[in-house]
Parts: C-alpha cells; sequence; structure tokens
C-alpha cells in the first residue's frame, strides 16, 4: 500500500477513531490525545499493515491498545504501607452510613466489659487469652463477653429479641422464691 493511500484511509476514519476514544476516556482532551498518539503508532507501524485486510479494525486496535497501555503507565504503584488511609477510603453508599450508625448506637449501648471485649478481640485481632490477660479475667469470661456482645448486637440490628435490659425490667415470676404479683400460687 503506497503512503498517500495509508495517509487518505487514515484521514477518512479520524471522525470514528475520535467517537470510539471519546467513549473510552470520557473527556474530550484525553479522547483527542489518545487519537493523535493511535495515529502516531500506527504511521510508525505502517509496513505491518497487511493490505487487503480490514483497515479500520487494525486502527481501532490500534487506539485501544493504545488506551490501556496509558491506563497502566498512569496507574501509580507504590508501597500500601505509604499510602494515607483517606486514599484507600470510599465514600459508602447511604444506607452503609445508615448501617455503621446503627451499629454504633447498638455498640454503645453494650456493657462496658462486652463493648471492650468485642473491639480487642474483632477490632484489634487479639485472641482470648490476650484478651484474659489485658482485663484481668479468665479465657472463659473473655470468651463469654465476646459472644454475648455478639449475640446482643445482633438481635438489637435484626430487631429479633429484646434488650438484656428490658429482661431485667420485666416481672421475674420464674425467679425461685419469687412469685408473679408478690403472692404464692395456690395450693394443688
Amino acid at each position: 500500500m503506497s503512503q498517500s493511500v495509508f495517509h487518505d484511509q487514515v484521514i477518512a476514519i479520524l471522525p470514528k477513531l475520535r467517537v470510539q476514544a471519546l467513549a473510552l476516556t470520557r473527556n474530550r482532551a484525553s479522547a483527542e490525545d489518545l487519537v493523535q498518539d493511535a495515529v502516531c503508532n500506527a504511521l510508525a507501524a505502517q509496513e505491518s499493515f497487511i493490505p487487503g485486510t480490514n483497515f479500520a479494525a487494525w486502527m481501532h486496535r490500534i487506539l485501544r491498545n493504545r488506551f490501556i497501555s496509558n491506563l497502566r503507565k498512569r496507574r501509580d504503584t507504590t508501597d500500601i504501607e505509604d499510602v494515607p488511609a483517606a486514599a484507600l477510603a470510599t465514600d459508602a453508599p447511604h444506607e452503609d452510613r445508615l448501617a455503621l450508625k446503627e451499629l454504633s448506637r447498638a455498640m454503645a449501648r453494650l456493657p462496658a466489659d462486652q463493648r471492650e471485649a468485642l473491639v480487642m478481640v474483632v477490632l484489634n485481632g487479639l485472641s482470648y487469652e490476650a484478651l484474659a490477660e489485658a482485663t484481668g479475667c479468665a479465657v472463659g469470661t473473655a470468651k463469654s463477653r465476646v459472644f454475648r456482645a455478639r449475640r446482643q448486637l445482633e438481635a438489637w440490628l435484626l430487631g429479633e429479641r429484646p434488650d438484656a435490659g428490658a429482661l431485667a425490667d420485666a416481672p421475674a415470676a420464674d425467679a425461685p422464691g419469687r412469685f408473679a404479683g408478690g403472692r404464692a400460687p395456690a395450693p394443688l
């Protein structure tokens, strides 16, 4: 293929390349830069084009490959330890923010020892043994505090059961030595 025919085909396909570039970049200036880079690549690789094959497909492939290469070049590579936490965080959707607020309120309602145990095990990753040592309690007590905190949070967040405080306020008709209404049951 002669150089003038090749150039004519490049000029003829420019509008379609611009449309594709704009669809990829979603920015007019970036799209123009991408088209320019793709045309430069095509001119540099002119000898590799096989006459009689689909020129438009060849050019669109060059544009797409150039777009991908540009994305890879722009991708920052750094050690994760050097990245500020804010750079990794994204804004949570509205529902997530509401759920976090609800969880925060529920956590505040937990007894202090259960809240502390739950935070130390779940968020800080301490073992039950380390929790027991840090809080000066038995390992079984540490496990029980975490279990009760989880169970209570689940109940509050799912609305399945009344909280322990509500149960404590209810009359204890089944407690030994106590009867509903303050009277002993009638003999049988």
